[in-house]
């Protein structure tokens, strides 16, 4: 593939990006391929329409019910379905251990899988990771601390902020995380 035609592509996604309004992405130190499949990459996601996760399972046939709707057991076997649907969309969920199978349905059906977002189901190299503590809340950050957080991550949070509390560790009440599917990149 000659370099000039790469340079041209280059220099069309740069414009194309321009277009769309999107600021001048500048990667010098980048080799030419990586900075072409990069600069793909942020048009396509430029060019992508919001959507959200509610949308996508409900467009593949998952119903959605709340979880005063269901018992115990069905409110279990419909968690496993969304969890694993996420899954095959490219989405993958994290840090649940501390929260039981209806605290963890409510956070999803209420709040994680109505934000809007730019998904690429079909890209198997996409993942969209939902953190449960990840959402920088004080009360988030405590709990990551108290069930998550290794000795040195705990240890590295009191040097960087030393006026939040530690709490001891303690194991989370539920054992999820290892059994739910992970993203080929984790």
């Amino acid at each position: 593939m000659p370099v000039d035609d790469q340079d041209e592509r280059i220099a069309k996604l740069r414009e194309e990006l321009k277009a769309l309004g999107g600021t001048t992405i500048s990667i010098e130190s980048m080799p030419a391929d990586m900075e072409e499949e990069f600069l793909r990459h942020v048009l396509e996601y430029e060019r992508a329409e919001p959507t959200t996760l509610f949308t996508l399972l409900q467009n593949a046939g998952v119903e959605i019910p709340a979880s005063s709707e269901l018992q115990d057991n069905d409110l279990a076997t419909k968690l496993h379905e969304i969890i694993h649907k996420l899954a095959s969309l490219g989405a993958y969920l994290q840090h649940t251990n501390h929260l039981s199978d209806r605290e963890l349905y409510d956070y999803l059906y209420n709040d994680a899988l109505r934000e809007e977002n730019v998904f690429f189901p079909e890209n198997p190299s996409y993942a969209y990771t939902i953190d449960v503590t990840g959402s920088g809340s004080d009360d988030d950050n405590l709990i990551y601390r108290k069930y998550y957080a290794d000795e040195a991550q705990r240890k590295q949070w009191a040097f960087d902020w030393p006026s939040d509390p530690i709490p001891d560790h303690e194991e989370p009440p539920f054992d999820r995380d290892r059994l739910i599917p992970k993203s080929s990149s984790n």
